[in-house]
C-alpha cells in the first residue's frame, strides 16, 4: 500500500475528493486506486481565514513502488502496516496458575485482555465498584452526599480515566501496533470509530461507561474473573522470596505466583503497604496547579478565527511557558466543552480534575495549568514524600471552601483575595462549589509561576488571562508520585510482582497505560513459555 501525508482540503473530504487528489499526486488515474483508508485527520487553523482539513491516508494501486518514486514527494511512501498479534501461549494453560491483576483501569484491563486472549484466565481484583454502581456513588457525592473513599472518581471499574473525558493522546513511539489495537478494541466495544483517525481522539465519559462494561463482558467470556470491592491489603512470600499469595480486604487469602500491580496513581494506602513490605520504589517528579475555565466560544474564536464555522468541533489548545524561576508551566488534560469535577478520594481532602462527554458541549473549556515539582520541593524524606506533599495541598483545598470546590477569578487570584461573584464566565462543574482563596492552598512559588504562565499564554491566545477566567483547585493527581522499580522482565524487586501502568510510574494517560499493560502481559506470557508454567 501507499501512504500519503498532508492531503489538504478546505472542507471535510469524501472518498471521491481524496481519490482525485491522491491520483494527481501519484500521477495516475483515480480508477487505478483502491482500498482507501484514512489514517489520520486533523485541522490546521494557523490561517484563520483559510482553515484546512489535513488527511493522512493509505491506498492501494498497481506498481506501487513506481508510483511512489514518480511522485517525487516526501509525503508519499510505501506503507507496511504493523499488525499487533496476541502472543501465543505455548504452555498448557491448565497447568499455569492464573495471574492476579490488581486494578481494572486501562493497564489492568489490557493486561487482563491480552492474557485472556492468549488462553490464560486472569483474576482481576478491583477495590472499587462496577462502573454503574460507581457512577451512582459519584453523582451522589457531587450532589453533596458523603464521599465513598473506595468508589469515586479515582477508584472503580475503568480507573480514573473513565471520568476524565477519555482522551486517547499519547507520545509513546509505538512500533508494534499496540496503539492501533487499543483504539480498535475501544471501537469494538462501543466507542466512536472516529477515534481511529482523529489526531486528538477522545471517547467521552458518557460513552466510556458502555465501553468499559463491554470490555468486562468480553474478558469474562474468555474465562477471566473480575471481583469488585476487593482491595489488596497485603501479600505473602514463599521461602525463595517470591510472591505466593495476596490478601484481600484484610482477611481473604488468594494464592498468586504472578501479581500485576495496575493500581493507579491514587492508591496511596497501597503504596504505603508496599513500602512497609520493602518493595523497591522511588519518589518521582509530577506537577501540581489549578484548573482553569474559559468560554469555549472564546477559545474557538482564538483558535479558528472570529467568524469560525460553528460546525467545527470544540477546539482544544496546548500551551507551555517558562517562568522566571526556570520552572515549566503548561496545560494538561485539556477538556473542550467540558466540566471541572471534584475528584476527591480521601476524606477531608479535595482534588480537581476535568472531564467531557462525547458531545463536548458544556459551553466551557477547561484544562489544568500546572507546574512541575520534584522531590526537592516535597519538604519530606522517603519514597512517599510526594504523597504527603499532595495530601497537604488537598487538605488546604478542602478548607478553602468548606469541602466544596474552591473557585476564584484570575484577577482575584493574582491579588490574593476571595472572589465575591463570577464575571463573564460561569462555573461548569460536577460537585458543589463556593469561592475560596487558592493562594492559601498552593505554595507561593507555584502561584507566582501560574500567574506568569497565564500572562504568557494570554499573549498567545487572546483572552486566556482575562480577569474573569475561573480557577479552581487543587490539581494534584497529574501523575503518580512514586515509581515502583521493575527490571527488563517486568518483575519488581519481588519476583512475581509486576508493576504496570500509570500508578507504577510507567505511563501517563489511558493510551500509554493500556499499552504498558499489554507489554506486561507479553512479558508474562514469554516467561511462562520459557518456564513451561
Amino acid at each position: 500500500m501507499i501512504k500519503i501525508n498532508q492531503l489538504r482540503f478546505e472542507h471535510e473530504a469524501g472518498p471521491d475528493d481524496i481519490y482525485k487528489k491522491a491520483a494527481k499526486i501519484l500521477r495516475c488515474k483515480s480508477n487505478a486506486l483502491s482500498k482507501l483508508r484514512i489514517v489520520k485527520k486533523s485541522i490546521d487553523a494557523r490561517q484563520k481565514n483559510r482553515i484546512l482539513y489535513i488527511y493522512s491516508v493509505v491506498i492501494s494501486a498497481e506498481n506501487e513502488e513506481v508510483l511512489v518514486k514518480r511522485s517525487n514527494s516526501k509525503d508519499v511512501s510505501i506503507y507496511r502496516e504493523k499488525i499487533y498479534k496476541i502472543p501465543t501461549l505455548k504452555a498448557d494453560a491448565d497447568n499455569v496458575s492464573r495471574p492476579v491483576i490488581i486494578g481494572f483501569g486501562p493497564a489492568g484491563m489490557f493486561t487482563a485482555l491480552i492474557l485472556a486472549k492468549a488462553g490464560l484466565k486472569p483474576l482481576v481484583l478491583e477495590r472499587g465498584e462496577d462502573v454503574d454502581s460507581r457512577r451512582s456513588k459519584i453523582e451522589s457525592f457531587w450532589n453533596g452526599n458523603p464521599l465513598d473513599t473506595e468508589s469515586n472518581v479515582q477508584f472503580g471499574e475503568g480507573g480514573a480515566g473513565t471520568f476524565s473525558d477519555g482522551k486517547l493522546n499519547t507520545l509513546v513511539n509505538d512500533t508494534e501496533g499496540r496503539s492501533k489495537f487499543v483504539l480498535e478494541t475501544f471501537v469494538s466495544f462501543g466507542a466512536d470509530p472516529a477515534i481511529k483517525t482523529d489526531a486528538k481522539p477522545h471517547i467521552g465519559s458518557d460513552v466510556l461507561i458502555t465501553v468499559v462494561k463491554n470490555l468486562r463482558k468480553e474478558l469474562i467470556s474468555l474465562g477471566g474473573e473480575i471481583r469488585f470491592n476487593s482491595k489488596m491489603t497485603d501479600f505473602e512470600l514463599d521461602d525463595n522470596g517470591e510472591i505466593s499469595a495476596v490478601t484481600v480486604n484484610g482477611s481473604e487469602r488468594i494464592p498468586a505466583s504472578r501479581c500485576i500491580l495496575a493500581i493507579g496513581h491514587s492508591a496511596r494506602d497501597t503504596f504505603e503497604m508496599l513500602n512497609r513490605k520493602k518493595l523497591s520504589m522511588e519518589a518521582k517528579s509530577f506537577a501540581v496547579g489549578v484548573r482553569v475555565e474559559h468560554s469555549q466560544d472564546m477559545i474557538n474564536r482564538a483558535q479558528y478565527g472570529e467568524k469560525y464555522d460553528e460546525n467545527l468541533a470544540a477546539s482544544p489548545y496546548k500551551v507551555t511557558a517558562k517562568a522566571s524561576d526556570g520552572r515549566g508551566v503548561y496545560s494538561f488534560c485539556m477538556c473542550p466543552g467540558g466540566y471541572v469535577v471534584n475528584a476527591s478520594s480521601e476524606s477531608g481532602r479535595l482534588v480537581t480534575n476535568g472531564m467531557s462527554n462525547h458531545g463536548r458541549d458544556s459551553g466551557n473549556a477547561n484544562s489544568a495549568i500546572i507546574v512541575t515539582v520534584s522531590p526537592e520541593d516535597f519538604g519530606g524524606e522517603g519514597v512517599l514524600a510526594g504523597v504527603e506533599f499532595q495530601r497537604k495541598l488537598e487538605e488546604e483545598a478542602f478548607k478553602a471552601a468548606d469541602g466544596k470546590l474552591p473557585y476564584q477569578r484570575f484577577e482575584d487570584f493574582e491579588n490574593g483575595v476571595i472572589s465575591s461573584d463570577f464575571g463573564k464566565i460561569k462555573a461548569k462543574c460536577k460537585g458543589l462549589y463556593a469561592f475560596g482563596n487558592l493562594r492559601d492552598v498552593l505554595p507561593d512559588f507555584i502561584s507566582k509561576d501560574i500567574i506568569e504562565g497565564m500572562h504568557q499564554f494570554g499573549a498567545k491566545i487572546k483572552g486566556f488571562d482575562d480577569p474573569d477566567v475561573l480557577l479552581s483547585g487543587v490539581e494534584s493527581r497529574t501523575s503518580s508520585p512514586v515509581r515502583i522499580i521493575r527490571d527488563e522482565s517486568g518483575n519488581s524487586s519481588v519476583k512475581g510482582i509486576y508493576p504496570s501502568g500509570e500508578g507504577a510510574g510507567y505511563a501517563g494517560g489511558i493510551m500509554s497505560a493500556a499499552m504498558d499493560g499489554m507489554k506486561t502481559a507479553e512479558k508474562i506470557i514469554k516467561e511462562i513459555n520459557r518456564n513451561g508454567k
